[in-house]
């Protein structure tokens, strides 16, 4: 299987090639995947991304290694507790599905799925606990979907480096106490105003 580029895109302004780099600490190849994204490995290929408030899924296949990892919000961060897939939502659902369906169509089975999470910090200024609405939409699509935790590290008030290995279902994440710049706040902001717009119809959905 070679890596597939599937970036969930929120407009042709939106769309940003993955970074795929050689990541010498872990001596391996490594894509790294932005808000919005998700990417599928390739054989061997570690996938990284920096967490805020957003969550990240990582899937994959037991019995083949196929797998890879999304990175999405809420808009607003609202969680419906009655409407799964209700306008705040839509967005979360089409991150779990656009991933899960890359997944299968490379070959993986759904029997066989494991996922993995991570992320959803209290780190954005303001009292809306964004991560917290993150992490309950995550749950409640997974138990909807038949699918099952295998392992999570989400919540609490840092922001996460995360590593996954597909091949293996290895899942690193480094807690990021200290923060050398707002990047993070600054992109995930940036990230929550494009899925305000999704969430009023002013942007529409697509893939590439």
């Amino acid at each position: 299987m070679s890596g597939t580029r599937a970036t969930v895109t929120l407009g042709p302004e939106a769309i940003v090639a993955i970074n795929r780099y050689w990541d010498p600490l872990h001596d391996a190849p490594a894509a790294k995947i932005l808000p919005g994204q998700f990417y599928v490995g390739a054989p061997g290929e570690m996938i990284v991304t920096v967490l805020g408030s957003c969550v990240a899924a990582c899937i994959r296949d037991v019995a083949t290694g196929i797998g890879g990892m999304n990175h999405f919000m809420l808009p607003d961060g609202e969680a419906s507790r009655t409407d799964l897939y209700g306008a705040a939502e839509r967005y979360g659902q089409f991150a779990m599905e656009s991933l899960i369906n890359a997944i299968l169509g490379a070959g993986g089975r759904r029997e066989r799925l494991e996922v993995k999470l991570a992320g959803g910090g209290h780190v954005l200024k303001g009292g809306i606990r964004i991560g917290a609405h993150n992490i309950a939409f995550a749950h409640r699509y997974l138990a909807t979907d038949g699918l099952t935790v295998a392992a999570e590290d989400v919540g609490g008030d840092c922001a996460r480096k995360v590593y996954y290995f597909p091949d293996t279902g290895r899942l690193r994440v480094r807690h990021l106490r200290s923060l050398k710049n707002d990047t993070i706040e600054v992109r995930e902001s940036a990230y929550g105003d494009l899925l305000s717009a999704v969430a009023a119809g002013s942007v529409e959905l697509f893939q590439p």
